[in-house]
């Protein structure tokens, strides 16, 4: 029998999908009811995830294995469903959950009466972005890509407003042109190979008949057309700042990491079937990745410049966070070593960070009296609801300081964004920068242009976020917002993981350190899959563990 133990790492699938279809049994009027049970199944995945994140270092309950594995159905490998658990996932589940409680607590402050079933469409993404982040075939990745598509829809049309419904609009036909190009990519895929496992792609690409090697490259580049569109790749990334500041602030929070989905698939393919040891092979896409990534990072940086609000200048700062992981990615394909990756890593983690802290001060600091309440009286109108059924409407209550903790805040989110000392930003942008010129197997052209690029993005940061911090904190002679506790304490609860990601920088980047090597050796990820054997002697278990 399998120890009950082991079944945690499907955890982060089940307990929001139980929680958000739980919650479309309550009427849409019991909010707080809702609210409660969805920011105590948020809390619920962080313990979980922690939890995994400790087995993926290798400690006792995982047996020593930096990789533990999950036999949905029972069923051998690369027949069956697997999940797959190791330090980059289990990196990228913690994440998700260290975003998803302040969002939830956000929205509690008036932003889930929007529209309806907020909280369990919240939940359902919650689902997808776990989901895959765990699976490890390319039938399942679609599955749970569709899924948080779907509940991606509801999210940003949660709410009103025809700037809502025309991005609304964009971004669903935008994603399911994408779908498409994922679903003849991996049709491409099987036909040459016969397989979806992300392991036995892996082990097999190195044996594909050259007379067949094209048409398996076709088809990981249409697949990767899918991906690269969902981490806004230029220029398939047009479509992404109209639709983040289009969103309600909660939902474009989390949305910021939406883009690193699309960055988890191409480093984590790129890894499993392009790496060194992959023959005629190996570097495949990496050109576009370098210099498309870089391209990304103009493209955001010339936005960030060009932008007149908060909400447009990050959107565009996700586009340069996207865009530095992917040119790494293309780096790191071409030889360009752990370290460099490792610091790619640690910065992805902030940077996803503060952008959804920005997205979380957009409404406070542009917020005029009587705003929210007007367009929640609409809403209200709209959805047929009645307001003597529900919570009083309340633009907040004006705490002592809030231009201050706002001010501090945004400060926060300047320094990591623009790579400046002595936070987070500075530590990963110093730790890749290291890693590419301590590396001499990069051109010097790529290493000069990267370093150009990064500095350039890093500075067009600090002149756009200053601008507009200048025009809200120091020029304006307005009164100071009215706040809730409720929005304030999410921001400060993102500010201090940042903090803590700076204090404890050489612990994370211990960890990033290892995740790199890691995904530097596929052999790691593949070996463990084919290792892992059916349970046996249970009726009706369904699992799998590493030998």
């Amino acid at each position: 029998m399998m120890p009950a133990t082991e079944h945690l790492i499907i955890a982060p699938i089940l307990i929001p999908l139980i929680a958000g279809a739980l919650m479309l049994l309550y009427d849409d009027r019991q909010r707080k009811a809702k609210l409660t049970i969805s920011i105590g199944a948020a809390i619920a995945l962080l313990f979980v995830a922690f939890e995994l994140l400790n087995r993926s270092k290798g400690n006792a309950l995982s047996g020593g294995n930096e990789i533990s594995f999950y036999l949905l159905g029972n069923w051998a490998v690369p027949f069956g469903i697997i999940l797959v658990l190791d330090r980059l996932s289990a990196m990228m589940l913690v994440l998700v959950a260290l975003l998803a409680i302040p969002t939830l607590i956000y929205a509690g402050a008036n932003w889930h009466k929007q529209g309806q079933h907020f909280q369990s469409l919240f939940q359902f993404l919650l689902v997808g972005l776990n989901g895959a982040f765990l699976t490890g075939d390319l039938f399942n990745l679609f599955v749970f890509f569709e899924v948080l598509l779907a509940a991606s829809y509801g999210l940003l049309l949660h709410g009103s407003g025809q700037l809502k419904v025309r991005a609304g609009l964009h971004y669903i036909a935008m994603n399911l042109a994408a779908s498409l190009f994922f679903l003849i990519g991996v049709s491409l895929i099987y036909g040459v190979t016969g397989t979806l496992s992300m392991a036995h792609l892996s082990q097999m690409v190195m044996n594909i008949p050259e007379s067949e090697r094209a048409l398996f490259h076709a088809g990981a580049a249409i697949m990767g057309i899918a991906f690269l569109t969902k981490a806004g790749l230029w220029p398939l990334s047009f479509w992404l700042p109209t639709t983040y500041m289009a969103s309600a602030a909660p939902v474009a929070a989390m949305f910021a990491i939406m883009t690193k989905v699309g960055v988890y698939v191409i480093l984590r393919l790129s890894m499993l079937l392009f790496a060194q040891g992959a023959g005629e092979s190996a570097g495949f896409g990496s050109t576009v990745l370098i210099w498309g990534g870089m391209a990304t990072m103009v493209y955001g940086f010339l936005g960030v410049l060009s932008a007149q609000g908060l909400g447009r200048m990050a959107a565009h700062l996700v586009l340069i966070s996207s865009g530095t992981i992917l040119a790494v990615t293309g780096l790191a394909l071409e030889g360009g070593g752990a370290a460099m990756l490792s610091g790619a890593l640690y910065y992805m983690i902030s940077s996803t960070l503060a952008t959804g802290t920005l997205f979380l001060l957009l409404e406070p600091m542009s917020r005029e009296e009587g705003g929210i309440a007007a367009m929640l009286a609409l809403t209200s109108d709209a959805y047929g609801l009645d307001p003597d059924d529900d919570e009083e409407v309340e633009v907040g209550t004006a705490i002592p300081g809030t231009m201050t903790v706002l001010g501090l805040s945004f400060g926060a989110c300047l320094l990591v964004l623009g790579g400046l000392p002595p936070l987070s930003g500075f530590i990963g942008k110093v730790a890749m920068l290291t890693g590419m010129f301590g590396n001499g197997d990069l051109s010097p052209l790529q290493n000069w242009t990267f370093l150009t690029v990064l500095m350039l993005a890093g500075f067009a940061t600090v002149i756009g976020l200053v601008r507009i911090g200048i025009q809200t904190f120091w020029a304006s002679d307005s009164a100071p917002p009215k706040v809730m506790a409720m929005e304030i304490a999410p921001v400060l609860l993102l500010v201090a993981m940042i903090g803590l990601m700076t204090v404890r920088g050489d612990d994370v980047l211990r960890y990033m350190d290892a995740t790199a090597r890691a995904l530097h050796d596929p052999l790691i990820y593949s070996d463990g899959v084919f290792a892992t054997r059916r349970v046996t002697g249970g009726a009706g278990t369904a699992g799998g563990e590493s030998e």
